[in-house]
């Protein structure tokens, strides 16, 4: 008889937003495939479960699967558990329910914990229709390039980002998205748990040099989407700014506009040569 693989969320910080189907679960099955097994193992100790834990990771996922699957299969009841919140959404998780449900076994889902619908429930902002983009890409570059595409969005954008990247995000969002009202929330549910309200310049400010923690942003949705005219003036305003601060050389300039709007620099030369500045 096949066994089941549970997907159980856990708590973000705060081991009391556990519910009382997941702690049930995680004591009545074989195995848990966790992402740190010293994470998880904290969490067992404040209920006083034990357990038989089996790392599974990003860096070794793709390796588990034949194992933790091969249980399953023999029929025995496996949990798996991120560090926090809900495996696969922006955690690992995705390629072992992916291949469980290839090999026609049954994957069951306990809900529970989830950074997006804490921090938009306290956002005050329109989340009966969401676009959660998870976490912008590291290169600066690419990271304005995605702002760009959703700078159209009139939904409200929900995203992830890491302490050591949020002022250089905070202050792209400024700069591509303007003074759009935004909700920062640091290290939810737990000790020293932060909620901000403000534009990305103001949340800059408030931050300070140095951040810690696991973070979510909320943003408000576009109230209209630039038009191409305007989109035109904005390229066209870089470029001249660009040229001036650069003396006229219009490599340089060519440079400085790629790496301000996130566009490289064959999309630059095209445009302008379209609006022949």
């Amino acid at each position: 008889m096949s066994g089941k693989l549970f997907v159980v969320a856990t708590p973000l910080g705060n081991l009391d937003d556990i519910s009382a189907r997941a702690l049930e679960t995680l004591r009545s099955v074989d195995t848990i495939a966790c992402e740190d097994t010293r994470r998880t193992a904290k969490l067992l100790d404040r209920y006083g479960i034990s357990a038989r834990l089996l790392s599974c990771h990003r860096f070794n996922e793709g390796r588990r699967l034949e194992p933790v699957l091969e249980r399953v299969r023999a029929g025995e009841r496996v949990a798996l558990v991120s560090d926090g919140g809900t495996p696969g959404i922006a955690d690992p998780g995705r390629l072992l329910v992916r291949a469980a449900l290839e090999q026609g076994l049954e994957v069951i889902p306990l809900p529970g914990p989830n950074a997006v619908a804490a921090l938009l429930s306290a956002s005050g902002l329109p989340a009966d229709r969401y676009v959660f983009d998870g976490f912008l890409p590291h290169r600066a570059g690419e990271r304005r390039r995605r702002l760009r595409d959703l700078a159209g969005e009139k939904r409200t954008v929900v995203l992830f980002e890491t302490p050591h990247r949020i002022l250089d995000t905070l202050a792209d969002i400024e700069e591509v998205l303007g003074p759009r009202r935004l909700v920062l929330g640091r290290e939810l549910t737990k000790l020293h748990e932060t909620i901000l309200h403000g534009t990305a310049a103001e949340l800059a400010e408030r931050l300070g040099a140095s951040v810690r923690g696991e973070i979510t942003l909320v943003l408000s949705g576009a109230e209209g989407k630039a038009t191409g005219d305007e989109r035109a003036k904005s390229l066209l305003e870089c470029w001249r700014r660009a040229i001036e601060e650069s003396d006229g050389n219009r490599r340089t300039a060519l440079d400085r506009v790629a790496r301000e709007l996130g566009l490289r620099k064959a999309e630059v030369s095209r445009r302008l040569a379209e609006l022949d500045p």
